[in-house]
């Protein structure tokens, strides 16, 4: 296990554009409040998503697209450096109007509504390729 102590800096509160992009929305937050890590949850909707699901033994990433209104029932995720850029690991359960749940990695949805809490800490996290998984994780 990879561990270490963490402190809050800020904490944030925003409303999510109607129309933008769910995951470059929280990044533009983390920009403009210069957050290199932090922790964030997320509510609302969106009118479209793609959504990741990480195959273990291909050690790639398979994409599911939704062309629909989506419930974000829950989304979270935090922020980190990914090649010096600020990176959202999102995760979101979506669901139907059926109550059918949808879930994974969230890397793009367009959103119709969102409200998002974003918790910063004091020092980055950086990300790097870890042989084991073929992800980029934290340090």
């Amino acid at each position: 296990m990879n561990y270490r102590e963490v402190e809050s800096s800020a904490e944030y509160v925003a409303r999510l554009e109607t129309g933008a992009d769910w995951r470059e929305e929280i990044e533009s937050l983390a920009r403009a409040e210069d957050v290199e890590a932090g922790w964030f949850t997320a509510m609302g909707a969106v009118q479209d998503a793609d959504i990741w699901f990480y195959d273990q033994e291909e050690t790639e990433y398979q994409s599911v697209t939704f062309d629909e209104p989506l419930e974000v029932a829950a989304c979270v995720g935090n922020v980190s450096l990914l090649e010096d850029e600020v990176f959202a690991h999102t995760h979101a359960v979506l669901s139907r109007p059926s109550g059918q749940a949808l879930a994974g990695h969230l890397d793009s949805a367009t959103v119709w509504a969102g409200e998002v809490y974003l918790r910063a800490f004091e020092e980055p996290l950086e990300r790097a390729h870890d042989e084991a998984t073929d992800l980029d994780l934290w340090l």
